[in-house]
């Protein structure tokens, strides 16, 4: 695995299946900002939670000049059994054997899966999800010790924040991705 992304630095390049299926690059992406997010896998009721408040802004954000891409270490399969009920408007991709989360640094780590376990706020979380009909289950051969991230990545693909999160819970806020979006980043960073 590659090391930590840190902001100032080039995204690296990717190929990922757009939402037409057709083959698409980050680097087609360039003259436009982008979200970058990093998921557990495609049963996760978490992640699900934060794809569906992504898609609840999604509209707002690409007006502003913002795309998403969400990426899972899952199969395609498990994507469409899942997330894909959800039918978001950005592209959904798989990157089952981590090859794009190995670029990106994204970790897997057992003692903060265990820590989010044990965080005082991960019962809200979970009672969050499972109210937007997200329950917690099993993914056959899911990775549940992946560690979620989001990247900021501005018009000349270059990251202006890079996000690893402490726990499986721990996301940039919605306001600082609004403020991104909006052009104001800058403002209470």
């Amino acid at each position: 695995m590659k090391s930590r992304l840190v902001s100032g630095a080039a995204a690296p390049d990717f190929t990922y299946v757009g939402s037409d299926g057709n083959d698409q690059r980050l680097s087609d992406l360039r003259g436009r900002k982008v979200l970058l997010a990093f998921f557990r896998n495609a049963a996760c009721a978490l992640c699900n939670l934060r794809v569906r408040q992504f898609i609840l802004r999604y509209h707002r954000w690409q007006q502003q000049g913002l795309e998403v891409l969400a990426v899972f270490e899952s199969p395609d399969l498990a994507l469409s059994q899942h997330v894909g009920k959800q039918e978001a408007p950005f592209p959904v991709f798989a990157d089952p054997h981590a090859e794009i989360y190995d670029r990106y640094g994204v970790e897997v780590s057992e003692d903060k899966f265990q820590a989010t376990i044990e965080d005082a706020d991960t019962p809200s979380y979970i009672a969050e999800a499972a109210a937007a009909g997200f329950v917690l289950q099993h993914q056959e051969g899911a990775n549940m010790h992946r560690v979620p991230a989001e990247f900021l990545i501005d018009e000349s693909g270059t990251i202006q924040i890079a996000h690893y999160g402490r726990l499986m819970t721990d996301h940039l806020s919605l306001e600082v991705i609004d403020r991104f979006a909006r052009g104001t980043e800058n403002d209470q960073l």
